[in-house]
Parts: structure tokens; C-alpha cells; sequence
């Protein structure tokens, strides 16, 4: 099997993004073109350079990315729309990236956008809702109360307590607070995230994700578009794995942390780099008890020690890996298309040393996660040039 080790080098090369907020009058299409721009002046490119766009969007509707980039100029190039559920930004990243290893386009545009909206943004209008495959429980358990399940088993396994878990949403906070384009930009303290009233279990509202709006932009390239536009190499943030998988049988009822074990095993494997060698992540943290399973299934420690890795302060900004330096989906956000997008917009920040107050000493390496709905998993990983 091909992978990003056997093409062609790409490289990040310009990033960007409108602030996650609560619903405003904003237009889309002012939110997505604030993040576009952003990322051409980040990238010192013009519009014209860019040869193909992915648009990853989730609520906005059909031949939303076409109406909106026609704002920067017909230039002709070509525009595919992504959705994949909350993967819908890593999957356009994704789209991108293969694209310019293939040599196909030597410069190509991965965006996200979105806005909550009453028609057709509920669970009825999705996929799954329609496909006619049913769960035993599907009218019974949303996606909180699942998570607060799964926090429940994880004291019950592990000996933990509430104020363990929730402590990943003092930390997520803590990094939201310094982040200017987080949609909860307040530190917390433990007694405020675990303040009543819960919305599931041991879930409050302070430890779920709050869905929004926003946008975010990444300009990826080949070594021949630097060379041609005169892009700033020493910035350029190589992707050196691209991993995708999709539901399999796997005897466990937490489908989503065995597919992103899998998922980030692919990554380890193509590029060689081990567990130890990461030092930032952004990771799929809509519900606190999802940074905890999932930084146990990527290897950063052995399954239920994650409580205790936290509140020794080994995912701290400057502790052993930074998880979540953006603030992670509890703090930055989750608007859903642009989620993914972000995530690499923050990890290429924290590899070229420009993250400011959030800036994870010496970072060379970061990991990018989503998992959505179906369920799917997509994750990146990214280096610095040596």
C-alpha cells in the first residue's frame, strides 16, 4: 500500500481561521473567506496560485464552498464540497494533501466552514437516520449520555474519580483561555467545570463541547509551488502520515477508541516515528472522557493511567506531550466542518514556534484526531523541518 513516504513531499505552508463563536449573524461566507484570507497571507501567496479546494462542511447546505470562493476571484480552479460527519474538515485536509503528493496540483486549499441552522441539521436529516439500520438504542442514548456511560465505566475500571475526569476540562480551559480564536476563552477552576447541574452522569456542562460557528483555512504545496511562488521554507511544516479508516467488527461497545488506535498505529507505521517522539496533539475531546481514552489508545501512557498522567501535569503545555494546546473541542470549539482544519492550524503553529503563550517548548512533531459520526476516523501527523 502507497503512502505519504512513497510521494511526493507536502508541506503546510499557510494557515488561518474565523474565531469558533455561539450563532451570530454572520454569513457563512464572511466567516469562510476571513479564515481563506488569513491563510494567503500567512502562506504571502495570491489567490490566483491556488489550483484546487476542498471545502469541508457539514449544516450549510449544497454547493456551499463554490458560491463562497467565487468571492475571491473565478480563477477556474477545481472545488470539491466534503462531509464527513464531525471529520469533515480532516477528511478535506486529507483530500488535499493526496492531491499534491500525487502530483496532481502543486498548491491546493483546505478549508472548513459551518453554521448552525434549524433545517436540516438535526438527527433526522442525517444518513444514518435514513439508511433503514437501526440500534437497540438509538432513541435512547445520545451522544452525551454514551460518553457519560463511558466515564462511568472508566471510574469503575480504573479507580478514578469524578474530579479526575473533569480535570481534563480545567486544562482544555486553562489552554482555551489563551487562544484568541477559542469560543470559551476563560480559565475555569475545578469547582466551576463541575458545577450542577449535570447534563448526563457526571457530565456537566463544562466538560462537553459547545457547537458553534467559525472557519479555518491550511494552504498545503509540493516543493516545486514553494520553489515557484517563493513561499518561506524555514514555515513550511511537512505532513509526513495521512491515516483513514472506517468501522469494523471489534467486540468492544467503544467503537470510536479501537478505530483511533488503529487509525494512529497507521500513522506510527508509515512514518516511523514512535509514541515517545510526538509532542503536541489535538484530539476528537468533545466530552472529557474522550481525551482520556483516546490519549491512552495512542500510546502517550498504558490504558487507565491517563488521570494520573494528567494531574501529574504530563499533558500540560510544557509537560511531556501537550494535549489539546488550542484548547481542544471543550474550549476552541467544535463547529463541526472546520474542526479538523483547525486542528492542523494550531499544530502548524506550535511547530513553527509562533503558538505565543500557548507555545509547547522544542515542538517537532504533532498528531491531529477526529472521529465522526458512521463511525470514521482521520489522523495526521505533522513534523518540522530539521
Amino acid at each position: 500500500m502507497k503512502t505519504l513516504t512513497n510521494l511526493r513531499p507536502v508541506y503546510v505552508v499557510g494557515v488561518g481561521l474565523h474565531r469558533y463563536q455561539s450563532l451570530s449573524e454572520t454569513n457563512y461566507v464572511d466567516l469562510g473567506l476571513t479564515a481563506v484570507r488569513e491563510a494567503l497571507a500567512d502562506a504571502r501567496i495570491a489567490w490566483a496560485e491556488v489550483q484546487s479546494a476542498y471545502v469541508g462542511n457539514v449544516l450549510i447546505g449544497m454547493a456551499a464552498g463554490t458560491a463562497m470562493l467565487r468571492y475571491l476571484g473565478a480563477t477556474g480552479l477545481a472545488i470539491a464540497q466534503v462531509e464527513n460527519a464531525s471529520a469533515s474538515g480532516s477528511t478535506a485536509f486529507r483530500q488535499a494533501v493526496i492531491e499534491v503528493a500525487s502530483g496532481i496540483t502543486d498548491v491546493a486549499l483546505a478549508m472548513g466552514v459551518d453554521k448552525p441552522s434549524s433545517a436540516g441539521s438535526g438527527s433526522g436529516s442525517s444518513g444514518p437516520a435514513k439508511a433503514g439500520v437501526r440500534g437497540l438504542a438509538d432513541d435512547r442514548v445520545v451522544p452525551f449520555t454514551h460518553f457519560a456511560l463511558l466515564s462511568q465505566l472508566y471510574i469503575e475500571q480504573h479507580d478514578a474519580t469524578p474530579e479526575q475526569i473533569a480535570r481534563v476540562a480545567v486544562k482544555n480551559h486553562r489552554n482555551g483561555a489563551l487562544n484568541p480564536y477559542a469560543q470559551r476563552q476563560q480559565v475555569r477552576t475545578l469547582e466551576e467545570v463541575m458545577e450542577p447541574p449535570a447534563v448526563s452522569g457526571i457530565l456537566t456542562r463544562l466538560q462537553c463541547t459547545p457547537v458553534g460557528e467559525g472557519a479555518a483555512a491550511v494552504i498545503v504545496m509540493s516543493e516545486d509551488g514553494i520553489h515557484r511562488t517563493g513561499v518561506d521554507r524555514s514555515r513550511a511544516i511537512q505532513v509526513v502520515a495521512s491515516a483513514a479508516r472506517s468501522e469494523e467488527l471489534s467486540g468492544t461497545l467503544n467503537f470510536d477508541v479501537a478505530l483511533t488506535r488503529k487509525t494512529v498505529h497507521d500513522l506510527y507505521e508509515q512514518s516511523g516515528i514512535a509514541p515517545s517522539e510526538v509532542d503536541v496533539v489535538e484530539l476528537h475531546d468533545a466530552f472529557t472522557i474522550e481525551e482520556l481514552l483516546y490519549t491512552e489508545a495512542m500510546g502517550f501512557c498504558k490504558e487507565g493511567e491517563a488521570v494520573r498522567e494528567l494531574e501529574a501535569g504530563a499533558f500540560d503545555i510544557g509537560g511531556r506531550v501537550a494535549i489539546s494546546p488550542s484548547g481542544g473541542l471543550i474550549a476552541m470549539g467544535h463547529p463541526i466542518g472546520p474542526t479538523g482544519v483547525g486542528q492542523i492550524a494550531e499544530v502548524t503553529r506550535q511547530l513553527r514556534h509562533e503558538a505565543g503563550p500557548r507555545q509547547h517548548p522544542g515542538a517537532r512533531v504533532g498528531l491531529a484526531h477526529m472521529v465522526g459520526v458512521g463511525p470514521v476516523c482521520i489522523a495526521h501527523l505533522l513534523k518540522r523541518p530539521d
